[in-house]
């Protein structure tokens, strides 16, 4: 038999505290909050995709390096303005690459996020 998956319904990030985390993706990137387990998951909604957060994944350390989600938007410059206003660090960029615009940023545990604005001449028609 070979699997068939039919779609990723979430991408987690180990966090230390749930709470901070949720200051952080509703408060700074201004994210719905969604469905939740005791204090130990929180999920974030953005448009049919799912950003979630936990604190049981202890075999996961807060702030690795590895993957990162991509939060598409059209306002480039004024996200970054808005993470720089609240001390957001950048790993990488903001940059134009030619084909979009793109920063990398942590989260307050250290995960690595990407923002991102795909150029109007490189979008699928």
């Amino acid at each position: 038999m070979k699997p068939k998956f039919t779609g990723v319904p979430f991408f987690v990030y180990p966090v230390r505290s749930v709470a901070r985390a949720r200051r952080f993706y509703t408060g700074v990137l201004g994210l719905t909050e969604g469905a939740r387990w005791k204090n130990m998951w929180m999920e974030f909604e953005l448009g049919d995709h799912v950003i979630a957060v936990s604190t049981a994944m202890e075999d996961c350390k807060p702030g690795a390096r590895g993957g990162a989600v991509a939060l598409e938007t059209d306002r480039f410059e004024e996200v970054v303005a808005h993470l720089r206003k609240h001390r957001v660090k950048f790993l990488f960029g903001p940059t134009d690459t030619g084909v979009c615009d793109f920063a990398r940023f942590t989260d307050p545990d250290g995960n690595h996020l990407v923002l991102h604005r795909l150029h109007r001449t490189h979008r699928k028609k």
